[in-house]
């Protein structure tokens, strides 16, 4: 059994921000144990997919969410000055396009500049799980290790996880971070005792941010839409993307993406393919001819995520209640502490959603390197 006195479940922005913070505060005996290989959670980049075809060199395209908002989003604009990250403004300049039916052509309207800016980071968000671990002891956190069970074995908690093989290895922790959706750890994890059933049913009601979308991007050679006078903005009732944005870089690297609106349900009927080829469709339509060709195309179904959606999320009701941190009695009260973005007062589901839920929760634990 390996030792530490707190143990991290997962290693989105909410995990590695909250090993960061503790580092800063004198704690240093901690461990992350992350189920997928790749760091980040729903933070994730176009490095780490299959894209078709593969593009070297391409910097990091946001699969998961791309933006953050420094005006009032201020912890997190704090973190990513701290971390010395460079950030840009998203690019709004041009008209926007607006598709409202199959039987006529699209229209061109007025672009929506947002006030105050949505921002970006260099790179990529993937730029800022980056920046974390590289500030973080690589010997504790520990990837492809799916944690499965907790149980009081006084005076510590057991966290059994299994490896990518199917072995089993236990950790012993004095508090356990959850740094997961709500929704994730009542449907994935086997609490000993069980926890009370009403923060239970709480954590299961909480819908999980990104878990029913999808997300395709397209890279092209030059951003020949703002040529036209275009911001690259579009909202369609058509589809199957109801909401496209400029996902071009500064280095010079031009690309578009967009939700799509078809439910995960139908989704789950077509093959990848097929929906590549719609969404590039779908471009030609808006954008012109110079799209039919991407350098590379990428697309990222969180509803196929496993470490991110459960069957209840394909049913998402859209509804995100303030679920409690930590059970307030019982065999569990002060020994676990969910830091998820879900956890969040102010941010919900948002990047900054964690950094708040993070700093929440180790407030609420008012954890300090004696005790």
């Amino acid at each position: 059994m390996q030792n530490a006195r707190i143990a991290i479940v997962g290693a989105g922005l909410a995990g590695l921000y909250a090993a960061y913070s503790l580092e800063k505060k004198g704690i240093k005996d901690h461990v992350i144990l992350e189920a997928r290989e790749i760091l980040g959670g729903r933070i994730a980049s176009t490095i780490h997919s299959g894209g078709k075809p593969d593009v070297s060199g391409v910097v990091g395209f946001d699969l998961g969410p791309s933006w953050f908002w420094p005006a009032f989003q201020t912890d997190m604009a704090r973190l990513v000055d701290e971390l010395e990250l460079e950030t840009f403004q998203q690019f709004e300049t041009g008209d926007m396009l607006l598709e409202r039916s199959s039987n006529q052509p699209p229209e061109r309207t007025r672009g929506y500049v947002n006030s105050p800016p949505s921002m970006r980071i260099a790179g990529g968000m993937y730029s800022l799980i980056d920046a974390l671990y590289q500030r973080l002891d690589p010997a504790r956190v520990v990837t492809g290790q799916t944690v499965r069970s907790l149980r009081i074995s006084e005076p510590s908690i057991e966290l059994l996880s299994e490896d990518a093989q199917g072995q089993t290895v236990s950790y012993s922790a004095d508090h356990v971070l959850l740094a997961m959706p709500p929704r994730l750890v009542e449907s994935q994890l086997t609490f000993s005792p069980a926890l009370p059933d009403e923060l239970a049913r709480q954590w299961q009601a909480t819908d999980t941010w990104m878990a029913p979308h999808a997300k395709y991007i397209a890279v092209f050679d030059q951003p020949f839409w703002r040529e036209q006078g275009l911001s690259g903005e579009a909202r369609s009732a058509v589809g199957p993307m109801v909401e496209i944005h400029d996902a071009s870089t500064p280095d010079g690297k031009a690309a578009l993406f967009g939700f799509l609106g078809v439910p995960s349900d139908v989704r789950s009927r077509v093959s990848e393919e097929e929906l590549i080829t719609a969404c590039r469709t779908q471009f030609v339509r808006l954008f012109g001819s110079q799209a039919e060709n991407p350098e590379a195309e990428f697309i990222k179904d969180w509803a196929k995520e496993i470490y991110t959606a459960t069957d209840t999320d394909q049913r998402s009701s859209g509804d995100h209640p303030m679920p409690a941190l930590s059970p307030s009695s019982g065999a569990w009260a002060d020994r676990l502490t969910g830091i998820g973005s879900e956890w969040s007062r102010e941010f919900t589901g948002y990047l900054a959603g964690a950094i708040d839920a993070v700093n929440r929760g180790l407030e609420h634990k008012k954890l300090n390197p004696s005790g």
